[in-house]
């Protein structure tokens, strides 16, 4: 195992068959070792810098019927919101203010909210010309696409939560479909955007041999952003009565990714800190290197119910950045301010080469 978890670290890649092996075996000095790989890659890139994201839940209508999905368009248990610009533009004012220098905006997908979501992004980049601003929209049309990115945003992050045609379509109502997901993936690549895709962990069906279909999906699309996190069932869904995702399945496949891409933006999840009282420090410590406290109006947070018992308070929220410091702190991290744009290889190591050069003269 820690042959091929050195092999791994060193060349990024590996055989289908050993990504299979890393995630099924029983060998928890192995699963350690591959925990301290990626943690040594990612604090050789990073420092003990932990970026931080203030994610907004600008509405949970949805057009969509995802069978594990809290705020699915059948769902008619959940209160129905959508922030209006001014909110948006509110919580910017007050993350801001709190330090946060990258902006998420992360809600249902819906159609004809383009001209909306332009002027939302124009101005705020108008306005916080420091910021980076990250979408999670979902699926659009290329020229909508195109046309936020020249508005000002940054960053889209689109999961494809899973490869497996056949799994997909297990998750999927049959209006959605993995071929048009994967083709929106390429369209924010090629339209210049810092792209993110990603999956969950222990959905219903998943197998082994689809997440190392996953993995190699992932190797081979190269995004820049990373979202792993645990599938949690959420109760007014098809999915209510199955199992939540493996936490240490999730660790694994976030440590494999940081070793397959040292300079990826790697989040510790609110899925993973939902599922465990500790899950963002063990997602740090697995590699991660990004956290997103909800910067959302209180009153909505709980609405935005993807699934149930959601983390939103504490550490996961933008009021908590205090708690959040000392927890950090303790394990041997610390927040950082700036945007944290992802790095190009030779970006991060002549990065990398200056600060040892720094720290050679201080001492």
């Amino acid at each position: 195992m820690k042959t091929w978890i050195d092999r791994l670290r060193c060349e990024h890649t590996l055989a289908p068959e050993a990504y299979r092996r890393l995630l099924a075996t029983a060998d928890a000095q192995a699963v350690d070792y591959l925990h301290r790989q990626a943690r040594e890659v990612a604090y050789s890139k990073f420092g003990n810098d932990i970026y931080i994201r203030g994610l907004i839940e600008v509405g949970n209508r949805c057009r969509n019927n995802c069978l594990y999905c809290g705020i699915r368009a059948a769902n008619t248990s959940v209160a129905r919101y959508e922030l209006t610009k001014d909110e948006i533009l509110d919580s910017c004012r007050k993350g801001h203010e709190l330090g946060f220098r990258t902006f998420v905006l992360q809600g249902g997908e819906k159609q004809g909210c383009y001209a909306k979501w332009e002027d939302v992004v124009s101005t705020i980049r108008r306005t916080y010309p420091d910021c980076a601003i990250t979408l999670s929209l979902g699926e659009m049309e290329r020229e909508e696409y195109e046309g936020l990115f020249r508005a000002g945003a940054n960053r889209y992050l689109l999961r494809h939560e899973t490869y497996n045609a056949v799994h997909y379509r297990m998750l999927h109502p049959e209006t959605m479909s993995r071929e048009d997901r994967l083709k929106c993936l390429q369209w924010l690549k090629e339209t210049g955007y810092q792209t993110g895709t990603g999956i969950m962990v222990g959905s219903p069906g998943q197998t082994l041999d689809h997440l190392v279909e996953d993995i190699c999906f992932i190797e081979r699309f190269r995004p820049q952003m990373i979202g792993i996190g645990p599938f949690i069932p959420q109760k007014d869904t098809p999915f209510r009565n199955w199992p939540p995702g493996s936490a240490d399945l999730t660790l694994r496949l976030l440590s494999i990714f940081r070793l397959m891409f040292p300079e990826a933006l790697i989040p510790a999840t609110t899925a993973l800190s939902t599922l465990l009282p500790d899950g963002k420090q063990q997602g740090i410590l697995a590699g991660a290197n990004v956290v997103m406290p909800n910067l959302s109006p209180a009153a909505c947070r709980s609405s935005y119910a993807l699934y149930d018992n959601k983390a939103a308070e504490g550490t996961e929220a933008a009021e908590g950045l205090a708690l959040l410091r000392k927890q950090l702190d303790r394990i041997g991290y610390r927040i950082s301010t700036a945007r944290g744009d992802y790095r190009s290889p030779t970006h991060a190591t002549d990065e990398q080469a200056n600060r040892q050069e720094s720290s050679s003269e201080d001492k």
